[in-house]
């Protein structure tokens, strides 16, 4: 009797800590950490209110990695409701406490890209700049004094020009490329190069430009 009890109280004891401290509500995997930027991937788990009780002081760059829809509610404001899909890119300003929940049936996983800091000035400008001179495979997703944030797209064994990058970047690969899986990132700096898709599928991926 005495084993037994000593089991009953173990099970009800993990039973009562766990509803004292339930799964956290994100998960938080750290990707890239520079001087200029930390990237992470935030993993947030279905229908569990995620509290920020401080709220961001950065912007940031919101890569979605799945579709989805998430509420938001910061302060005294009314709800947001955003809906996403995967490859979806916005622009987040630092704020104040807020409440965010993945409403969706699934987990839901957003690369997010804090920005540390003020620009170091004006970004310098290339004759080469990749969207100027291979504008197929290079285009802007939206810009501002912080970030250009670049969406790239090769088809299958397509080639491109020779461009080059003034700056640093953060980039995620959306799928399974020659050289790179889905949702692997990376930091690149400064070069010249050019670049093809020698695989049978195309390819594609986002670059934050780090001004």
């Amino acid at each position: 009797m005495r084993t037994l009890s000593i089991a009953l109280f173990i099970v009800v004891s993990a039973a009562s800590m766990r509803a004292q401290n339930p799964p956290a509500a994100a998960a938080i995997a750290n990707k890239v950490d520079t001087p200029q930027a930390r990237a992470y991937i935030a993993t947030l788990l279905p229908r569990t209110p995620s509290p920020s009780r401080t709220g961001h002081a950065t912007n940031r760059v919101l890569i979605y990695l799945d579709n989805g829809v998430m509420t938001r509610k910061e302060g005294n404001d009314a709800v947001q409701n955003i809906e996403f899909h995967r490859g979806d890119v916005r622009w987040r300003p630092a704020s104040g406490a807020y409440v965010a929940e993945n409403i969706s049936d699934h987990t839901i996983r957003i690369l997010e890209v804090d920005l540390k800091g003020k620009p170091a000035g004006p970004a310098p400008v290339s004759k080469l700049d990749p969207v100027v001179v291979d504008a197929k495979h290079y285009k802007v997703e939206f810009e501002n004094d912080q970030v250009r944030v670049l969406r790239v797209h090769y088809d299958a064994h397509d080639k491109g020009e020779s461009h080059e990058h003034f700056l640093n970047r953060v980039v995620v690969y959306l799928n399974d490329q020659t050289g790179a899986k889905a949702d692997e990132v990376r930091m690149s700096g400064p070069g010249t190069h050019t670049e093809q898709n020698i695989g049978d599928q195309p390819a594609d991926r986002i670059a934050v430009e780090l001004k």
